[in-house]
């Protein structure tokens, strides 16, 4: 199933949004290096998770999530 995951930088406590269908693939791409939008703050760790019924529902969450502009708004979804 799609996911919709939130990741936590332990570097600078910055956030990234991302979606994807194998989320313990793309998790270890993010802290390889390997994902050019991150690979200045690895090490990561997820934070949050939603699962979706399809990739376009995912991806509309994330674009949803990404329109926020206050941090304080991703930290209260994900509990902090």
């Amino acid at each position: 199933m799609p996911n919709l995951y939130i990741l936590k930088s332990a570097v600078d406590n910055s956030y990234y949004v991302g979606c994807c269908e194998d989320l313990h693939k793309r998790f270890k791409q993010h802290n390889a290096g390997l994902v050019r939008s991150t690979k200045r703050s690895v090490p990561w760790q997820i934070v949050y998770t939603e699962l979706h019924d399809t990739m376009s529902l995912a991806r509309k969450r994330e674009t949803e999530i990404k329109s926020w502009k206050k941090r304080k708004r991703i930290e209260s979804l994900v509990g902090i």
